[in-house]
């Protein structure tokens, strides 16, 4: 593996994860988290590994070891959560997990011993709640965001309820799991070791994880226990009931995670705050309207509003009085309903927004449209230099072809690939 220095070694890894269009700013505090989370050597397997799913007879090849070696440090580094693993077509597969929602988290979803939790969360909370370059660059780079919210199910009126797509519903999205795993909250977790503990006292046993990652996670180092669909609910009810807002991949099919944040120490909430009016997540499809006639102005709903998007205003006409009216600033509104499930007149209900919010289809999608976003679209198809597998190609190409024309031109610049160009040209003449 060749005669690297400490620091190169942790560098080499730092150029590593930043080949993911979801990256991690370079810093000194980004270089003390990975000595936490990484051994030297383990910095230095993971560094020369591709960024795509990949094999371990493409393991060994890159390590120049033989595979009976190289499976005992994927295992390793999967009992870590520095690797998820996976099984397609009967072939076991690897992948680096991104920074987040990734890793970072992962090292937090559970108790452990091995590294110092308490100094890591320092760290955590040094990286992106003192020096933001991280949390600016994971929720801002790009227009198409990393997370998406879900509106509370329960609040929703029978005739609202008649409207709410599938994709939209948390327990559609635990229903159609293949595995759902349970672990901890690594916000709260967090923020509790770095001398912040949540304000409201929240459940931390309530992070769910889908599919290929409940099922790693479970197997390899019990981050997650693996759960059934009615545990899944009853999470999602202890949620609702603490006010928690559900945050999951910004996909419309098999999202890998759904998280339930507040507003104190989740980081998408926090840079909701901060940030103001950008919003870090893309929002429901859900806006909440206060009735004059039942708003009895008490400030319950901007209490529990997580991003703070609520506030209460004197009334104004004859007959107003001194009393006030909840007022939402909509174009800050995440639309997740924790208003409504705690106005007590049933003064606020949530409406269709006028305008549909856009969802990727699947990971694929969204991968490719925030790298299109961000210019770093080669990353998806280029990586150590060589060409990724045709199946990779055909997913990022056949994804291409179904986005609008300017985010295809984009796409054409970034690849400068005349054979895209070609499938471009086919496909419009095919629509025309």
């Amino acid at each position: 593996m060749g005669h690297l220095t400490t620091r190169d070694a942790y560098r080499n890894l730092e150029d590593r994860i930043n080949w993911f269009t979801q990256g991690a700013p370079p810093s000194d505090t980004l270089y003390k988290i990975l000595q936490v989370l990484y051994t030297e050597k383990e910095a230095k397997w993971v560094s020369l590994l591709p960024v795509r799913p990949f094999t371990l007879k493409k393991a060994a090849r890159i390590w120049g070891t033989t595979e009976a070696k190289a499976e005992k440090l994927l295992d390793h580094l999967c009992d870590k959560a520095l690797l998820v693993d996976s099984e397609y077509h009967g072939q076991r597969q690897f992948v680096m997990p991104p920074p987040m929602a990734g890793y970072i988290e992962f090292a937090l979803m559970r108790t452990r011993g091995d590294i110092d939790q308490k100094y890591l969360s320092e760290l955590y909370y040094q990286y992106m709640n003192v020096e933001e370059d991280f949390v600016k660059d994971l929720f801002f780079a790009t227009e198409t965001r990393l997370g998406r919210v879900y509106v509370q199910e329960p609040v929703l009126t029978n005739d609202k309820t008649n409207h709410i797509l599938d994709y939209e519903r948390a327990t559609h999205i635990v229903e159609e799991a293949r595995y759902i795993g349970l672990g901890l909250c690594y916000c709260r977790h967090k923020a509790y070791h770095a001398g912040h503990p949540c304000e409201i006292d929240a459940p931390w046993d309530v992070c769910l994880t889908f599919d290929n990652a409940a099922r790693s996670l479970a197997e390899h180092g019990e981050y997650a226990r693996l759960i059934s669909v009615e545990e899944a609910k009853d999470v999602l009810e202890r949620s609702y009931a603490s006010n928690l807002v559900q945050i999951g991949e910004n996909v419309r099919e098999h999202p890998a995670f759904i998280c339930n944040c507040c507003g104190c120490c989740c980081e998408a909430l926090q840079a909701a705050r901060r940030f103001s009016p950008m919003q870090p997540v893309a929002t429901t499809n859900y806006i909440p309207k206060v009735s004059l006639d039942k708003c009895i102005g008490c400030g319950k709903c901007a209490k529990v509003c997580p991003i703070l998007a609520i506030s209460l205003e004197e009334r104004t006409g004859e007959n107003a009085g001194k009393k006030k009216r909840a007022v939402v600033d909509e174009e800050i509104c995440l639309g997740c309903g924790v208003c409504a499930r705690n106005c007590p007149t049933g003064a606020i209900a949530l409406e269709r927004r006028p305008v549909q919010v856009i969802t990727p289809v699947n990971s694929t999608h969204r991968f490719v449209v925030q790298a299109i976003e961000k210019g770093t679209l080669q990353n998806l198809v280029f990586d150590n230099q060589a060409f990724a597998n045709h199946r990779a190609m055909a997913a990022v190409f056949g994804t291409i072809l179904k986005l609008p024309p300017l985010q295809q031109a984009l796409a054409s610049k970034q690849f400068k690939s005349v054979y895209l160009d070609r499938l471009l040209s086919m496909y419009r003449k095919k629509q025309d």
